[in-house]
């Protein structure tokens, strides 16, 4: 390791969120380039640096920064410069020379510990001498808590966070309970909390560990689809966590229960545990949606006459079935619409909504991805918005979202329809909900044979399946869909019927491998070479689907060997290493996280911003554009022509996606995907699975693998149980 020291002549870039800056540091005659974390660092301070010397490719020589001190400064000149240097809010060269030149050597001592005396310089108030004491004695105090908690491994990142959360009071807080920051802070787990926990010497069968331990089962579980648990499951998840006993665990959900951190309810199927926001969100949501199932008096006949004008009109039949969907759509506040690929949702959206216009109402349309919204589009010739965009989305991360679309300012309009609804959770249709007055109308439309959301919840099942409100399940498959192998094959798998596998179809082929690397070459010749021309694609428009992220033909392992084929590396191409991945300009990439804070712009062909908004959210795909070292930037352009800028230390919600789990391709359509199929967990090789990687597909589906493997989903119906309570309250 080098040693540097030296005062910061010129910060050439700083990012406030995480302190990474490029500044240039005076070392007496010579000037050095720094790279690292420096927060809360400005121009003037004496620092010592540690780090070792490196040649970046585009900008030589510099020094990379592993750790540093403030140097306070020690004579008139230090002192001066620092104040002059812009670090103080309010304090120029010329103010900075006057008190200097006053107080001499005692400057800081003055500043902090007689602060009123700073008014005895020209041109400074008592209000503005307490200002600079506060600044310079709020950097101090940052400063000092990097190094407290630089003492138990935390790193400068993570401290910040926790000095931006706690300010002061972070010295008490990690001494009493460090399991606070669990809760308190995005991005800080319970196995953080816990690590830092042991290094300040909490024992491990604290009550704290206990109760955070609890709290974080129920969160992790969330992230599994569930909004509870029964409470003998939730103990046994915590025990294996704590390496506690699960009969020690359950004495500790009264005292969560009275915190109101926790929830307990007894119902007829157990005892089941909630965390307290899923708890109330599942019951208001409940209570929302029977507030919307409103019965409206419209004669039969009445209804008839307006279908049979727009059929006359458009030239489309309905069936009886779909008939029925617009008559309960015209005489109900609330509806739900469900069928599979090839059954008319379509046709009866476009009904639905010529009906209302024939009515004179106001109609809006969204589905909960940005490619699903633009299908909608394409298919009704209306606009249709994201969710989140009709809810005005701003700022907050990962379901803290702020919407400007509430109960305080409802979304106003007579009709909403919303499609794709098996991919809305309990807390996007909460948000929903809440912004939907009461005589509004709500049609729901979805698949409920898909795969649940990715979020907790299973809104469109358990609405469904409560049987308390209006649903039409459409089940004909149409002559023009009965054409398309994908979609006759999607409903066989759906109803667990053999499927032909003899390739004699011109849009579902299965080609038999039965070696992982055998598989993929494969996987890699039908994407470049075979595909694109086929269904008049480009190869990035190929997506490939895959059950798992672990294994031989996992996401993670199929991303690496796809990206080296589809983008290889290129003198004119700029990368990036982030952990274990290599970022490329042209990848395909995905957001793997809601992210309501970033934002995002269209641009027009001159770089002018032609359009702003913030959100981009979990499942949305795009392409890197451009990878700036200096400016420690990635630009990536998403659908719509959004393009978001990420900072190259903050990659953690972006992956390549080449290749996606299945579950993540929900609400997606391709040209053609391609579906390796070796061997993987029963729980997840099911049925349910497999049809819903099928139905992504528009023009052509080919599986590359093990037939049996094939077989076996169709036949296996277990799926992993979602513990929710929203069919509960909708029927108590």
């Amino acid at each position: 390791m080098d040693t540097l020291a030296g005062f910061v002549g010129h910060i050439v870039f700083q990012n406030p969120e995480n302190g990474y800056t490029v500044l240039d540091l005076v070392c007496g005659e010579d000037e050095v380039t720094c790279v690292g974390f420096f927060h809360g660092v400005g121009e003037g301070e004496s620092l010592s640096l540690t780090g070792e010397y490196a040649t970046h490719p585009s900008y030589g020589k510099q020094f990379k920064m592993e750790s540093f001190q403030v140097k306070p400064p020690e004579d008139t000149v230090s002192m001066e410069r620092y104040l002059g240097s812009g670090a103080i809010k309010g304090v120029g060269a010329a103010l900075a020379s006057r008190i200097v030149r006053r107080f001499q050597e005692n400057t800081f001592r003055v500043i902090e510990e007689e602060p009123e005396r700073l008014a005895e310089v020209k041109g400074i108030s008592k209000k503005k001498a307490m200002d600079i004491a506060d600044q310079v004695i709020g950097k101090q105090e940052m400063r000092q808590a990097m190094i407290f908690l630089q003492q138990y491994g935390i790193s400068q990142s993570l401290g910040i966070k926790i000095y931006q959360a706690y300010g002061q009071r972070l010295y008490g807080i990690l001494k009493e309970n460090p399991y606070r920051l669990a809760e308190d802070i995005q991005g800080i787990g319970f196995k953080v909390a816990d690590e830092i926990a042991s290094r300040i010497g909490i024992q491990a069968d604290s009550d704290f560990r206990i109760r955070s331990g609890i709290l974080y089962a129920l969160i992790r579980s969330a992230s599994e689809g569930h909004t509870c648990l029964p409470a003998e499951l939730l103990g046994q998840k915590a025990g294996e966590l704590l390496g506690v006993v699960p009969e020690h665990i359950e004495k500790y959900y009264m005292d969560l229960a009275i915190d109101k951190k926790i929830i307990v309810k007894d119902t007829e199927g157990g005892q089941f545990v909630y965390a307290a926001h899923y708890y109330y969100m599942e019951m208001n949501t409940a209570a929302m949606l029977k507030q919307l199932d409103i019965s409206y008096e419209v004669p039969e006949a009445e209804i008839q006459k307006k279908i049979a004008e727009i059929e006359e009109s458009t030239g489309m039949v309905l069936d009886a079935l779909q008939a029925e969907a617009v008559k309960e759509a015209a005489s109900n506040g609330l509806m739900v619409i469900t069928g599979g690929p090839g059954t008319g949702k379509t046709t009866t959206i476009n009904t639905i909504i010529r009906y209302f216009e024939l009515e004179g109402l106001d109609i809006f349309l969204a589905a909960p991805t940005g490619r699903a919204a633009k299908r909608m589009s394409e298919t009704t010739g209306f606009e249709a918005r994201t969710i989140h965009r009709m809810l005005e989305v701003n700022g907050g991360m990962e379901g803290n979202g702020r919407f400007e679309r509430d109960e305080d300012n409802p979304l106003e309009t007579d009709v909403i329809i919303i499609d794709e609804m098996s991919m809305v959770d309990i807390t996007l249709m909460y948000h929903l909900l809440k912004a939907i007055l009461p005589g509004t109308r709500l049609i729901l439309v979805g698949d409920v044979n898909q795969l649940p959301s990715v979020g907790p919840g299973s809104v469109l099942r358990d609405m469904i399946y409560s049987k308390r409100f209006h649903v039409v399940r459409l089940t004909k498959v149409f002559r023009q869909a009965a054409q398309s192998d994908i979609i006759v094959n999607a409903h066989k798998i759906n109803h667990g019927e053999p499927v032909s596998l003899d390739n004699k179809s011109m849009d579902f082929f299965f080609l038999k491998r039965f070696e992982a690397d055998v598989i993929i070459r494969v996987v890699i010749q039908l994407i470049r070479q075979k595909l694109p021309k086929y269904v008049d694609a480009t190869p990035f428009d190929i997506q490939v689907l895959t059950p798992m992220r672990k294994g031989l033909l996992g996401v993670e392992r199929l991303n690496g060997i796809l990206q080296q084929y589809l983008n290889p590396p290129a003198s004119d191409k700029k990368e990036h290493e982030y952990h274990d991945m290599v970022f490329r300009e042209g990848d395909k990439v995905m957001q793997i996280k809601n992210n309501y804070q970033l934002e995002w712009e269209v641009r027009s062909k001159y770089g002018i911003a032609a359009e702003k908004g913030m959100g981009i959210f979990n499942g949305d795909m795009g392409i890197i554009q451009t990878i700036n070292s200096y400016a420690e930037t990635m630009t990536v352009e998403f659908d719509e022509g959004r393009l978001v800028d990420y900072s190259l230390k903050q990659l953690e919600e972006l992956e390549l996606a080449y290749a996606v789990t299945i579950h993540k391709s929900q609400g997606s359509e391709y040209p053609a995907v391609v579906i390796p199929l070796l061997t993987g967990p029963r729980m997840l090789m099911n049925r349910n699975l497999l049809y819903t990687a099928v139905t992504r597909a528009k023009k052509c589906v080919t599986l590359v693998g093990d037939d049996r493997t094939f077989q076996g989903m169709i036949a296996n119906v277990s799926e992993q149980k979602r513990y929710t309570g929203l069919g509960y309250f909708i029927k108590t």
